[in-house]
C-alpha cells in the first residue's frame, strides 16, 4: 500500500484551491455528523445515501424507515459518506495531495464538474459489475481515482513523496507512483479480490478521469507536462555590452 504525502507540482493559475478544500471539509463534516449518531444509527443513515445496485435498478427497495434521496441521486450523495476513520483519512489524503493541482489545471467550476462526473461513473461501473448485490457503496474513492488519473495525464514527471506500507519513505516520479497505484486497482478488480474495497468503482473512476481530463482542462494546459518552451536566442549582432 502506498500513501502520498505531498508533491512538488506548483500552482500556476489559482492562489487557493477553494473547491478542493470545500470537498475535503464537506466529507469530514458529513463523517463527523454521521458518526456522532445525532441522526440515528450510522449504518442505517449511510445505507439510505449509498449506491445499492438492486435499488438503483429497481429490483429492490429500502425499508420505509430508511431516509434517503431517489436512487439515481445516490450516485452523488454516496461520494460524501465514509464508513470508518481509516476510510476517510485515506481518501482525503489522496484528495489533498492531488486535487489542488487538478483544480488549478481545470479551473474551479470545471474541477467540481469533473470530480462529480468521475464519482458518478464509478458508481455506475460498480452497479453494472454487481447488478444484483445489495452491498452499499459509499466513499469518495471513485471520484478521487479520476483525480489520480488526471494527475497522471497532466503531471507525470512530478515527484511524489509518500510512504510504502505506511512506514517506508519513498519519492518517485508521478508516472511511477500513481501509475503503480492505478495498476493495482485493475489487478485487484480483475482478480476479484474480496474485502471492503470496491475495486470496480475505482476502475470506473480511473476510466472517467482518463477520458474527461482532455475535455475539462484549461486550453493552456497541455497533457504529459511538457517542458516550457525555451526562450528565443539573443541576436548575435547586439555587440559588446556598454561600459560604465
Amino acid at each position: 500500500m502506498v500513501m502520498p504525502i505531498y508533491d512538488d507540482t506548483p500552482m500556476r493559475y489559482l492562489r487557493r484551491p477553494v473547491v478542493n478544500w470545500t470537498l475535503i471539509a464537506l466529507n469530514v463534516l458529513v463523517f463527523a455528523l454521521v458518526q456522532s449518531e445525532i441522526f440515528g444509527d450510522p449504518l442505517t443513515i449511510m445505507r439510505g445515501f449509498a449506491v445499492i445496485p438492486r435499488v438503483l435498478f429497481g429490483e429492490a427497495a429500502l425499508a420505509k424507515w430508511i431516509v434517503g434521496p431517489p436512487a439515481p441521486l445516490t450516485l452523488i450523495t454516496s461520494l460524501f459518506f465514509h464508513s470508518s476513520v481509516l476510510h476517510i483519512l485515506g481518501n482525503m489524503l489522496f484528495l489533498y495531495v492531488f486535487g489542488d493541482n487538478i483544480e488549478d489545471a481545470m479551473g474551479s467550476l470545471h474541477y467540481l464538474l469533473f470530480y462529480l462526473s468521475c464519482g458518478v461513473a464509478s458508481g455506475v461501473v460498480f452497479a453494472y459489475a454487481s447488478p444484483h448485490t445489495i452491498t452499499p457503496l459509499v466513499g469518495a474513492s471513485g471520484a478521487i481515482s479520476g483525480v489520480c488519473a488526471a494527475f497522471l495525464l497532466l503531471y507525470p514527471r512530478s515527484t511524489i513523496f509518500g510512504l510504502v506500507v505506511g512506514v517506508f519513505p519513498i519519492h518517485a516520479p508521478a508516472w511511477m507512483f500513481v501509475g503503480t497505484w492505478i495498476l493495482l486497482q485493475f489487478i485487484n478488480a480483475i482478480l476479484g479480490e474480496q474485502g471492503h474495497v470496491a475495486w470496480f468503482a475505482h476502475v470506473g473512476g480511473i476510466f472517467a478521469g482518463l477520458a474527461l481530463t482532455p475535455l475539462f482542462k484549461r486550453r493552456g494546459v497541455r497533457l504529459f507536462d511538457p517542458p516550457p518552451p525555451s526562450p528565443p536566442p539573443l541576436p548575435e549582432d547586439l555587440g559588446a555590452p556598454p561600459r560604465f
